[in-house]
């Protein structure tokens, strides 16, 4: 039975608490109950606001077992507000099962849109905008994470990711090993805090900067690489790429090999296949 509550999907400042749309603050101090991230950390931001909203604590330790609770609220006509801890939910931050399960029981899902971290960096960056590609966070582990810069090499989008503080540095190194020196980045760091910093150019720039201020390797951060020239991205250069071609054209026909790679690395199969027909010739 449709009530006609409302799960309000409802976007809160990353940094500067100015940051938040009057319609926001609408919607948290009409709502029955605020599903929230962290409700100390939320609690803060609510008291700035001078709203007395009751909170329910929402994270990745237990979506799953509250999702259904929480919808069985708004099914039985209460209005309910999900907000993470900074920014917009369900972007690296919980929320998924919650709006999945709800547009599955077909519940009204509304969005208050706000404060971004990627788009925000992005707007700033001074790189191609009209396409991007958003990857969260990059894996921790060193191995996993060179093999994911690896595939994004040839992306030609812009690519836009988040790191942490204890991980930046380790990350920029292998950013300037598997890309090169010379590929060009902006690091957004501290989003609309106090000590908010953009800094972009070469890989190996950007990396010496950094090295050279401890102070520029704490805080958020969101990374921006300029994607691949067309030509290198079509043509599948990545000797990683070219390497797996490689090994099934020794046990397959050049269409299932070009198709198979197109597939795990993103690379257009029209650029594989041709790739495929020169290393047969050769």
């Amino acid at each position: 039975m449709d009530t006609g509550a409302t799960l309000y999907v409802v976007a809160t400042p990353i940094g500067n608490l100015e940051d938040i749309s009057a319609r926001a603050i609408r919607v948290l101090g009409e709502v029955d109950l605020i599903a929230a991230e962290d409700t100390r950390h939320s609690a803060r931001l609510l008291d700035h606001l001078g709203i007395t909203t009751p909170m329910m604590a929402y994270h990745d330790h237990n979506e799953r077992e509250r999702s259904g609770r929480l919808l069985d609220r708004v099914d039985a006509g209460e209005n309910i507000a999900l907000i993470s801890d900074a920014g917009t939910p369900l972007i690296s931050d919980p929320g998924y099962h919650l709006v999945s399960e709800a547009r599955r029981r077909g519940v009204k899902v509304v969005p208050v849109p706000g404060a971004s971290a990627i788009i925000a960096a992005l707007s700033v960056a001074g790189l191609p905008s009209d396409r991007f590609q958003f990857e969260g966070f990059l894996p921790a582990k060193r191995g996993a994470r060179r093999q994911c810069i690896e595939r994004l090499a040839s992306c030609e989008s812009t690519w836009i990711f988040y790191e942490s503080t204890h991980r930046i540095l380790d990350c920029m190194e292998d950013l300037a090993e598997v890309l090169g020196g010379e590929r060009e980045l902006v690091i957004a760091r501290e989003i609309s805090k106090t000590f908010e910093t953009v800094r972009g150019g070469a890989v190996a720039e950007v990396l010496a900067w950094m090295r050279g201020d401890s102070n520029q390797q704490r805080g958020e951060f969101v990374v921006l690489v300029r994607g691949a020239p067309a030509r290198a991205a079509e043509e599948g250069v990545d000797p990683e790429v070219q390497r797996m071609l490689e090994i099934l054209l020794e046990e397959l026909p050049l269409k299932q090999a070009s198709t198979l790679v197109s597939q795990i690395s993103g690379v257009r199969k029209k650029a594989l296949y041709q790739l495929a027909l020169e290393l047969k010739g050769g």
